[in-house]
């Protein structure tokens, strides 16, 4: 797939989530519903004028989906907890029938409770057949979350390592360019 533009990319299923999610996921001075309809406002509207009664449905759908804590659909995102906001991003993302996400430090300034929240939603839309690519500076984060870990090492890849055969040490042997000497020299790339 070659993709030339973010339209196209979103056009083949494939959303990004920000890690920046207050200044470049979400619109904080908007209300619940209207972010998570904000990426769909085609499959939303009819003749080019959205129908209020299919966006309320499907905010009301994903804050139920995703267990998004919210006193209404009229709450201001600013408003809402770091790990709520993170659900709201990414409930914007799956209205659009999303098959690949692209999820750049999914929990950071995001509390215990609700970190544990967001990788429990991440395995559900795994389960469901979403293909997750998480970009992560933490290593527990990577180990429990991951079924394949790439390390990057000067904007290349440095090496691969299955679930199974990753550990911290491995890891950042490659993120700082060693060659692992256990079995994984072979599938250093560049």
């Amino acid at each position: 797939l070659k993709i030339r533009s973010p339209k196209e990319a979103i056009s083949h299923g494939i959303a990004y989530l920000t890690e920046d999610r207050k200044e470049k996921g979400l619109a904080l001075t908007m209300n619940i519903e209207e972010n998570i309809s904000m990426a769909s406002h085609h499959e939303l509207s009819r003749h080019g004028i959205m129908d209020d009664k299919k966006v309320r449905g499907n905010a009301e759908a994903f804050v139920e989906k995703l267990n998004i804590k919210t006193p209404g659909l009229w709450q201001k995102a600013q408003f809402l907890s770091g790990g709520n906001q993170q659900k709201v991003v990414l409930a914007k993302w799956l209205c659009r029938n999303t098959k690949v996400l692209i999820i750049d430090e999914p929990t950071r300034g995001i509390d215990v409770g609700g970190k544990y929240e967001i990788y429990k939603l991440m395995n559900q839309l795994s389960e469901e057949g979403i293909g997750i690519i998480l970009i992560s500076s933490e290593l527990p984060e990577i180990l429990g979350m991951s079924d394949r870990i790439l390390v990057f090492n000067n904007g290349r890849i440095a090496g691969e390592l299955s679930k199974d055969e990753a550990d911290q040490v491995r890891i950042l042997k490659f993120a700082v360019g060693l060659k692992d000497h256990e079995g994984q020299g072979e599938k250093i790339h560049g």
